[in-house]
């Protein structure tokens, strides 16, 4: 479910919150779907628990997860973080369209390009 990449320079809670995140938007963890305890992923992964519970911590803040105390966190059935994510998403693509356009690159290649590397192909 979760694997970590020590080739990346991003910290290990980070990637751990991004993995989260991914499963949880795909749908892949169900919303009230309890998560793995603290401990429990730390002995998994071989990390310190105190890592665990500082992504645990920020998924909470971002509105993904929610505690229930005795109990664990579960996944969010309304994802408060996810439609601002998706601004900031837009907003970006938004400045990457305007540095192509100023670099030359035609729409049709930057559509192509966009379309190969989101895994489909254009015909």
């Amino acid at each position: 479910m979760i694997l970590i990449d020590y080739q990346d320079r991003r910290p290990i809670y980070e990637q751990i919150v991004d993995r989260f995140q991914v499963l949880i938007v795909k749908g892949i963890l169900k919303a009230d779907s309890q998560l793995p305890s603290v401990r429990k992923l730390a002995m998994e992964l071989s990390i310190n628990p105190n890592t665990i519970q500082k992504a645990y911590t920020l998924l909470e803040q971002q509105g993904f997860i929610y505690p229930i105390k005795g109990r664990g966190n579960f996944v969010a059935q309304d994802i408060e973080g996810l439609s601002e994510q998706n601004a900031k998403f837009y907003e970006d693509l938004k400045d990457m369209v305007k540095y192509a356009m100023d670099r030359g690159i035609s729409k049709d290649d930057f559509m192509e390009h966009a379309a190969t590397y989101y895994g489909e192909e254009r015909a």
